[in-house]
């Protein structure tokens, strides 16, 4: 019988697939339930299925994370598989073959996939503070984000999106694949993250050019330079949007303070028109978003948090609480 047959390897094998193609950290794996599951007949065909969900998955070969990370990972897996007494798997051997002849690309990319089959692919760097900026890092308030997204796609759809401080891009190429806005801006204003976050927009079969056909979740997608502390009204009326997002901004007072300046303007300038806006954000100490909404109180901006969504879609382990504020900027609705 397949090891897919059993509920509990079914559930081993989808995890290591999302973690391996998401690069998450080895430590993360469920080793422990896959050794339980090694002892059971179908434990070669386990490893077997594994090896083809994530070293050998189409995805990783076309857009692997690095060598190192395979190499890891490869050499984790045997060393269960030995653990246990089962005849060698030679696809095993012949994989960290390869591995140890390969060289180290020059892009590494990490894949998260989506209810469709479809995926999204991002090259991204991997320490957490590069060049300056964590902008080219994926955050796990913009995974959250996306999850929500997916699982409410009439909030996007149709629409056209502003998100602020799209960094690697994650959170707006899920809703542009899965959503199908009308248009999606994504916008930065660190100019490494820029250059990544056009690579992955190209990387995931969008386009950039202003004449050019909607991609392949039929938006029309946009990256845009922007200082929260130089923008001006004129240039977020050009974006005209819908709605706006940003995900993990609130990570110190200068920058929650410079977004508050440009939720304001988008406020003042719109009355009734303006966008709807949705800000997520992980709560990693007790003064976590107290500024922000202690200013949007202040502001008489309206807020409410979204209710938490029901599925876990992405492999990330918050360390504490991820919340969404949706907020309504033409002030508190009458009752």
């Amino acid at each position: 019988m397949a090891p897919e047959d059993h509920e509990g390897a079914t559930s081993v094998l989808q995890s290591f697939e999302r973690r391996f193609l998401a690069a998450r950290a080895l430590p993360s794996f469920p080793w422990q339930s896959l050794e339980e599951q090694l002892r059971e007949p179908w434990g070669s065909e386990l490893l077997l299925a594994i090896l083809q969900k994530t070293v050998k998955h189409p995805v990783c070969v076309q857009h692997p994370p690095s060598v190192k990370y395979i190499r890891c990972f490869l050499s984790k897996l045997i060393k269960k598989h030995e653990a246990v007494p089962a005849e060698p798997l030679d696809a095993l051997y012949e994989a960290m073959a390869e591995v140890l002849m390969a060289k180290e690309p020059a892009q590494c990319h990490r894949s998260y996939l989506l209810p469709s089959g479809d995926s999204v692919t991002l090259s991204e760097s991997t320490a957490i503070v590069s060049h300056g900026t964590t902008g080219l890092v994926t955050w796990d308030a913009a995974l959250y984000l996306a999850e929500w997204a997916i699982e409410n796609p009439t909030a996007f759809t149709d629409r056209t999106v502003l998100e602020l401080g799209s960094g690697a891009g994650l959170t707006g190429l899920a809703i542009c694949k899965v959503c199908r806005p009308r248009a999606f801006i994504f916008s930065d204003y660190h100019s490494r993250v820029l250059e990544q976050l056009c690579r992955n927009v190209l990387l995931n079969g969008f386009s950039l050019e202003p004449n050019a056909p909607a991609g392949p979740g039929s938006s029309r997608v946009t990256v845009a330079e922007l200082d929260w502390d130089e923008a001006t009204e004129s240039q977020l009326s050009a974006f005209r949007a819908d709605v706006v997002i940003a995900a993990d901004v609130l990570y110190c007072r200068e920058v929650t303070l410079s977004l508050l300046r440009v939720l304001r303007m988008f406020a003042a300038s719109w009355g009734k028109q303006a966008p709807e806006v949705y800000v997520a954000y992980t709560i990693r100490s007790q003064d976590t978003g107290k500024l922000f909404i202690a200013e949007l109180d202040r502001e008489k901006i309206y807020w409410e948090q979204v209710p938490p969504h029901a599925g876990k879609l992405f492999p990330y382990e918050a360390p504490s609480a991820i919340v969404i504020l949706k907020l309504m900027l033409h002030g508190y609705p009458s009752f």
